[in-house]
C-alpha cells in the first residue's frame, strides 16, 4: 500500500506540476464567492454564503453543480471544518441529475470530509470503500482537496499529500450498514456536489473549481 502510494504522489505531483512554466491549463472556478449561482440543493438543510465561503447547515442535504459533468480533470475544494469531526463530503462522479441527498451515495462516490475518522472515514477516503491515509492539517484549518479523476482511477490528495487511490475495478469491503453505499460501478465522469450532514456539522467551503485534464 505504502509503495503504491508513493509512486501515485511522485505521478501527482508530474501530472499537475508539470505546467508551471506557463503551460498549466485554466482552472475554472465553479462558486463565485457571492451566491449559489450555478449550483442546486437537494433535501435537507441548505447552503449558505457567508464571508465568501459556502456554509453548510442541517441536513442530509446536497448541493450539486448543475453546469456540466466532470471527468478526467482535477477537482480543487478548500475546506474548513468548525471541528475535526465535523462530517460532509464531495460527491464524484454522479451520473445523472439528482434529485434526493441519497442518490449520489448509491451511484456515485462520496471523498469523505471527516479529519476525525478511522481509515475509511477520514478526510481522503471514498466513503467505506477505500482507506485514507492520514494527512498534516493546515494551520490555518483551510484545508485543499485535490481529486484527480482519470477514467476509472480516482487520486486523492490533502494538503500537497496522495492519501488515496482507487481504482473503480478494485475490491472493496463488503458492505454492511444500510446507510453505505451500494457497490458497483460508476462512470469515467459525472456531476460533482457537497453534502450537508447534520446540524451539529459546520464546514465552510471557500473554493471549488476544475482543472481539466483533457488532451
Amino acid at each position: 500500500m505504502k509503495s503504491r502510494i508513493a509512486i501515485a504522489a511522485t505521478l501527482f505531483a508530474v501530472i499537475v506540476g508539470s505546467g508551471a512554466k506557463g503551460a498549466d491549463p485554466p482552472r475554472k472556478q465553479l462558486f463565485n464567492g457571492k451566491d449559489l449561482s450555478g449550483w442546486t440543493h437537494v433535501s435537507k438543510g441548505s447552503f449558505t454564503v457567508e464571508d465568501g465561503a459556502l456554509k453548510t447547515k442541517g441536513g442530509m442535504g446536497l448541493l450539486w453543480y448543475t453546469g456540466e459533468k466532470f471527468g478526467d480533470a482535477v477537482i480543487r475544494v478548500v475546506y474548513k471544518g468548525s471541528n475535526a469531526n465535523t462530517n460532509s463530503g464531495v460527491f464524484i462522479r454522479i451520473p445523472v441529475e439528482p434529485h434526493d441527498a441519497w442518490f449520489p451515495v448509491h451511484r456515485g462516490y462520496e471523498v469523505q470530509i471527516n479529519d476525525g475518522g478511522d481509515e475509511f472515514h477520514r478526510t481522503g477516503a471514498i466513503y467505506s470503500m477505500s482507506r485514507a491515509e492520514e494527512f498534516r492539517p493546515a494551520p490555518s484549518g483551510w484545508n485543499t482537496m485535490e481529486i484527480k479523476l482519470e477514467g476509472q482511477t480516482t487520486l486523492i490528495s490533502v494538503n500537497g499529500k496522495v492519501v488515496n487511490t482507487f481504482e473503480g475495478s478494485q475490491p472493496v469491503p463488503e458492505r454492511k450498514k444500510y446507510y453505505e453505499p451500494r457497490r458497483g460501478p460508476r462512470p469515467d465522469s459525472g456531476y460533482i456536489g457537497l453534502q450537508n450532514h447534520d446540524e451539529e456539522s459546520v464546514v465552510w467551503f471557500k473554493e471549488i473549481s476544475v482543472t481539466s485534464l483533457a488532451k
